[in-house]
């Protein structure tokens, strides 16, 4: 008998559509009620139920009560890691759904992914950190901060010391699905990303995964990390 992870058990849990559908619409942090989850993976609340079970219990997603509510979420960051790198591999197979109405241009410029920047600015900002010589890569797509990377994000507002503390890793490549690039995750993606709304250069459109820049908070940003998006 083989020792070892079980990969297969994770892929089955994944590979069911409803499922799949359920946890994609939980890739960008937000916590939904079962009822929501049901409407995204097109099943009865019944179904639903079950899904959800099967999913807590293989330690994918997360369950908190508030009142009468139970929201779930996926379980960390790992998990939305896992997702985003599959819709990237997906994209690239060209194994894409179809769905009615019009194509979202603002998904693929700017959108959460979990709790980091992800879309063209995500790229392109991933890209700048490279071509700067900000980072350096290391082990299992983990990036190094140069000693000019720390002080460049140092300088942005960034407490790299309490990054490190954390268990998660400080830099991370998370393929994007709709460039088919990677953008900037980890511990050192989520707080920029937090640094960039608490500046007000963008914020969330309302419950939907798309960020919204200003006009001065795309320049803003691109200034301060030294890119130009239509260059790169």
């Amino acid at each position: 008998m083989r020792e070892g992870p079980n990969i297969a058990a994770i892929a089955a849990m994944v590979g069911d559509p409803a499922r799949a559908n359920m946890l994609t619409a939980l890739v960008n942090g937000e916590a939904l009620t079962a009822t929501e989850l049901a409407l995204e993976g097109g099943v009865t609340k019944q179904t639903a139920s079950s899904h959800l079970s099967k999913l807590e219990a293989a330690g994918l997603i997360a369950v908190e009560a508030q009142g009468r509510h139970r929201y779930y979420r996926l379980a960390d960051a790992d998990v939305a890691g896992l997702l985003e790198t599959l819709m990237g591999v997906a994209a690239r197979a060209k194994a894409l759904r179809t769905r009615p109405g019009p194509k979202e241009p603002a998904l693929r410029r700017a959108r959460l992914c979990y709790d980091h920047l992800a879309g063209e600015l995500g790229v392109a900002l991933f890209d700048a950190f490279k071509k700067n010589k900000w980072i350096v890569p290391g082990p299992e797509k983990t990036f190094a901060l140069t000693r000019l990377g720390r002080v460049k994000v140092s300088t942005f507002g960034v407490d790299i010391a309490e990054l490190e503390q954390g268990a998660r890793p400080v830099c991370r490549a998370c393929l994007d699905w709709s460039v088919r690039r990677h953008h900037l995750a980890g511990a050192l993606g989520a707080a920029l990303l937090e640094n960039i709304f608490e500046r007000g250069w963008a914020a969330q459109r309302g419950t939907s995964r798309i960020v919204e820049f200003t006009r001065y908070g795309e320049t803003a940003l691109q200034r301060a990390f030294m890119f130009d998006l239509n260059a790169l």
